[in-house]
């Protein structure tokens, strides 16, 4: 306290920093420290305490440690592993620095500066999401965050599943095979950080979309910001993986996709921002609704950094190729004229043309041609500007098609006609499953298709980490890049993992006739070994009090309760605990556990409390290189 005694000290020789009651106003204080006023820094020099904590000399030069000086001003140098030193910095921030440090407009709401471990063990579940707050809980969040121990390994190829022994690895150590992960995707995506960050091309996410008709139904009265709070976490991992000129689509409905755009302009930055696509997803009405028949997703793309990411280019199909003709015999072939005159007008490219007539031809009012005077008499000797027969013989720009041969172009709006719709997902699903309707919102093939052809080469990583019935990890197979699909609901068994087990076999459904698609390759299966997890889903499952507290006697003696939890006092209270509501145990019962167990971390791969066997062992230390 005393040196923010002798701070207080030296700033009351001004009035300007005292109200009239003679205590210092912090907020005038803070608002010079950030814009480094001299007054301020003239008064910290003059005391020798405050300018020794406060300033460092570089070449003898006194440099003012802003930092430093605001958080200690914040928490007025309480002791550093104190409770209230973290209590005074909870609060909405950007890049760790908090609002009322900062000038511009931000999306802000509660549990901002949380991490939601978020996620249910059955799409229909529900649950009182717990927050994992970054500055209260520092300790808590690197031991939920830490990557994970790997279990129940399994190689699918053309010849069916196989014992599982080592990953493939290219040149540079980095692993080649295809990769579907069972477990929490925030955790799945952390574990994944030291083998993958920097090298994923494009990521594609069609998450839950907040309707209260999807998967993220979450019970706490902060619906919204749950849902932002989830997206925002799961986005700032994920642009870690990305490389530095990936790319990454973010699917969603008009109920969130506009604060989606404001969250990914603050991750990503807004000068990565490459386009909203709006993809048809439907082409019938649905008359049921009072004022508009919604039947668009809006696509949000953006890249790590914008000037290292390459031009995007979609295949030319047969009718686009149609367009381009030859009426004048040109010997470099087909070609389609354009227009070669811009707005607003550019005053030194308003210049005549003269055409085949003989005539001056000038742009048309309020525009300018789109090249210079010189430029446009070197395209006219090269034959590259064209005059119309008819009409009055405004000129127009050759585009041969041979300039334009690795493709066009994509448009922002994507058809179904292009890009299929809904129900041709579902016609997917159904023929690979026998007419069955495997998964309620696939989508389709062709859709995942033109992400794909857009952002990447073959060989290529490609990550889907909502993968759902393995759209994504489909195509990318087809299409022979490399992919990583994290999905913890157990239909990935028995939608996403069958499904591509057929793609291996051959299928030809979807894209596989445009691509040719003759079958094979494989894929790696493996999961987040689960520890409390494991009683979460016991918990969830039970159907009356008698199996919950059969489950609480194991709860005892295996599973990592909070450290806060006393046992005995537990029991003394359980004639109480059986007069509560099935839902009011289950709910009562999960509060007890420690959710940082909830998978196995690697930091715990050797403790026999774990019982990590010799088979996860050994798939975990080749992941992540670990060779003792």
């Amino acid at each position: 306290m005393k040196l923010y005694q002798t701070l207080e000290t030296q700033l009351k020789k001004e009035p300007n920093y005292v109200s009239d009651n003679n205590e210092l106003k912090k907020w005038v204080v803070l608002n010079k420290a950030q814009n480094f006023d001299e007054e301020l820094i003239e008064l910290l020099l003059d005391d020798s305490d405050l300018k020794e904590k406060f300033f460092i000399k570089v070449k003898d030069t006194l440099i003012f440690k802003q930092n430093l000086f605001i958080q200690f001003l914040e928490q007025k140098n309480y002791l550093n592993d104190s409770y209230t030193q973290f209590k005074n910095k909870v609060g909405l921030s950007i890049d760790g620095k908090y609002l009322k440090q900062r000038n511009e407009v931000a999306l802000v709401w509660p549990f901002k500066d949380c991490v939601l471990e978020g996620g249910q063990s059955r799409e229909e579940d529900k649950r009182e999401e717990i927050f994992f707050n970054e500055t209260l809980a520092q300790d808590e969040i690197t031991e939920l965050l830490d990557p994970k121990v790997f279990t129940n390994a399994k190689l699918f190829d053309k010849d069916g599943e196989k014992s599982f022994n080592q990953f493939n690895r290219n040149e540079n150590g980095t692993i080649t095979d295809n990769l579907i992960i069972k477990g929490n995707n925030l955790l799945a995506l952390h574990s994944l950080r030291k083998e993958f960050a920097g090298k994923v091309k494009l990521i594609y996410i069609d998450p839950p979309y907040n309707t209260g008709n999807d998967g993220f139904k979450y019970n706490d009265s902060f619906n919204h910001s749950t849902w932002l709070t989830f997206m925002r976490n799961r986005l700032s991992i994920a642009k870690e993986l990305l490389s530095k000129d990936g790319v990454i689509f973010v699917q969603c409905d008009d109920n969130e996709q506009a604060y989606l755009k404001i969250l990914m302009d603050e991750i990503f930055k807004r000068e990565n921002f490459i386009s909203s696509v709006v993809w048809q997803r439907s082409y019938s009405p649905i008359n049921l609704k009072k004022h508009f028949s919604d039947n668009h997703d809006t696509i949000h793309c953006y890249t790590k950094k914008l000037k290292c990411l390459n031009n995007f280019t979609i295949s030319r199909n047969e009718k686009a190729t149609e367009r381009y003709k030859n009426p004048d015999n040109d010997p470099r072939g087909s070609w389609m004229s354009s227009d070669i005159s811009v707005g607003p007008p550019i005053e030194k490219n308003i210049y005549p043309i003269i055409n085949t007539k003989g005539e001056s031809i000038y742009p048309p009012k309020g525009r300018s041609w789109s090249f210079s005077k010189e430029r446009m008499e070197e395209l006219l000797k090269d034959n590259r500007i064209y005059f119309p027969i008819s009409g009055n013989s405004v000129p127009r720009f050759k585009r041969f098609l041979t300039d334009v041969k690795n493709g066009i172009v994509p448009m922002s709006l994507w058809t179904y006609q292009e890009v299929g719709h809904t129900q041709d997902a579902k016609r997917e699903i159904k023929d690979l499953f026998d007419g069955e309707v495997a998964f309620e919102s696939p989508k389709p093939e062709k859709l995942m298709h033109r992400f794909i052809e857009i952002a990447t080469s073959e060989g290529e990583i490609v990550l889907d980490f909502h993968l759902g019935s393995g759209t994504t990890a489909t195509t990318a197979h087809k299409m022979n890049r490399q992919y990583i699909g994290i999905e913890q609901m157990n239909y990935i068994e028995t939608v996403s993992v069958e499904r591509l087990k057929k793609v291996i076999d051959g299928e030809q459904g979807g894209i596989s006739k445009s691509v040719n698609w003759q079958g094979g390759g494989s894929f790696i299966y493996f999961e987040l070994k689960k520890y409390n997890q494991t009683f979460i889903e016991k918990i969830e499952e039970a159907q009356d009090s008698e199996n919950l507290l059969k489950i609480w006697e194991e709860m005892k003696t295996k599973s990592f309760l909070n450290y806060n939890v006393d046992i005995k006092k537990q029991e003394q209270h359980f004639e109480d605990f059986k007069a509560l509501h099935l839902k009011e145990q289950k709910q009562h019962l999960c509060e007890l556990l420690n959710k940082n167990q909830l998978y196995v971390n690697l930091s715990s791969l050797n403790d026999k409390n774990f019982e990590c066997t010799s088979e996860e062992k050994k798939v975990t230390k080749d992941f992540y290189q670990i060779k003792k």
